[in-house]
C-alpha cells in the first residue's frame, strides 16, 4: 500500500511493485479515484485499488465517472475501494451503514454503473461486512488482527473476497522498530471504528492506550525481519484472507530496499 510518497512518486511505487512480481497495489489515505491514473499509466497488468475513496467526500454519479475513465483506458485493471471513514474526521457522520448503501445504490444506478465485483468495501463490524458481502466483491478491514480475519471470514461466507491490510515495519533493531510500530499505531487507536473494533475481538482499554500494548503491537503492526513480515501475511491467509495488503509503514521514500526484501520472503 502507498500511502505518503506523494503523487509525483505514484507511478515508481506502481512500477516497482509490478517488477518484483506483487499483483495488486493500493493506493491509501482516502483517495480520489482518478488519482490511480499514473499508476495505472506506468504499468502493464497489476491491478491499482483504491484503499479507500471516502462516500462523505463524492456523489455515487461522480465515483461512477471516474472509475469509467479509468476503466476505458485500463479494462479490468481497477479495483474500487469504497469506505465510511470516521467521525473523528467526518463533520456529518450519520448512520453509516444506511450511507453506504444508499451510496451503493448510486453506484448501481449510475450511467454506467460500477460492477458489484469491480468495488470492495472497508468493512470492520459484522453488519458492514455483511453489506461487503452482498453489495461488493468482499472486505478490506484496515488496522486489524488475524483474529479480525478469522471473523471476517465467517461473516462474509466462502465466496467474498477478504483482503486485509497489514502495516509491518521492517527493522530488525527490536526497540526501535516498537517505536516505529508504536508512532504508526497512535494514531489509528484515537479513531472509534478502530478502537471498537480491537474491543470487540477482547482488547482492553490498557492495551490500546499509550499507543499500544506490547501484545497488541505484534498482532496489528508485526516487526523485524522481512521473513517475520512475509509470515505475518501468510497468517492472515490461513486465517481466512485471500489477498492481503501489505504496508511498510515508517519508511522515508520509496520502499525499494523494504518491498524488495518483502517479495523474496514471500517467494515472488
Amino acid at each position: 500500500m502507498v500511502r505518503t510518497l506523494g503523487e509525483p512518486h505514484y507511478g515508481d511505487a506502481a512500477a516497482l511493485a509490478e517488477r518484483l512480481g506483487f499483483g495488486a497495489i493500493w493506493l491509501g489515505g482516502s483517495p480520489r479515484v482518478s488519482d490511480l491514473e499514473p499508476m495505472l499509466a506506468a504499468t502493464e497488468r497489476i491491478v491499482v485499488a483504491s484503499g479507500i475513496a471516502n462516500v462523505w467526500q463524492y456523489e455515487p454519479a461522480e465515483m461512477a465517472a471516474e472509475f469509467a475513465a479509468l476503466e476505458r483506458s485500463f479494462p479490468g485493471r481497477v479495483l474500487l475501494g469504497v469506505g465510511i471513514g470516521h467521525p473523528e474526521r467526518t463533520a456529518q457522520y450519520v448512520a453509516p451503514l444506511t450511507k453506504m448503501q444508499g451510496f451503493l445504490d448510486g453506484l448501481d444506478a449510475a450511467q454506467p454503473a460500477v460492477p458489484r465485483e469491480r468495488r470492495i468495501l472497508a468493512a470492520l463490524g459484522p453488519k458492514m461486512l455483511e453489506c461487503s458481502a452482498a453489495r461488493s466483491l468482499g472486505a478490506h478491514p484496515y488496522f486489524s488482527p488475524v483474529e479480525h480475519t478469522r471473523f471476517a471470514r465467517e461473516r462474509i461466507g466462502s465466496a467474498g473476497l477478504l483482503a486485509p491490510e497489514l502495516a509491518v515495519v521492517i527493522d530488525e533493531q527490536p526497540e526501535r522498530a516498537r517505536s516505529k510500530a508504536r508512532e504508526y499505531a497512535s494514531f489509528y487507536l484515537q479513531l472509534t471504528n478502530y478502537a471498537a473494533n480491537l474491543r470487540r475481538l477482547g482488547w482492553g482499554d490498557a492495551d490500546l492506550a499509550g499507543g499500544g500494548s506490547d501484545a497488541l503491537l505484534d498482532a496489528v503492526v508485526p516487526q523485524g525481519s522481512a521473513a517475520a513480515a512475509a509470515a505475518a501475511a501468510r497468517a492472515h491467509v490461513e486465517a481466512g484472507a485471500d489477498h492481503v495488503c501489505v504496508q511498510t509503514v515508517a519508511v522515508q521514500g520509496l520502499p525499494e530496499a523494504e518491498w524488495t526484501q518483502l517479495a523474496e520472503a514471500l517467494g515472488l
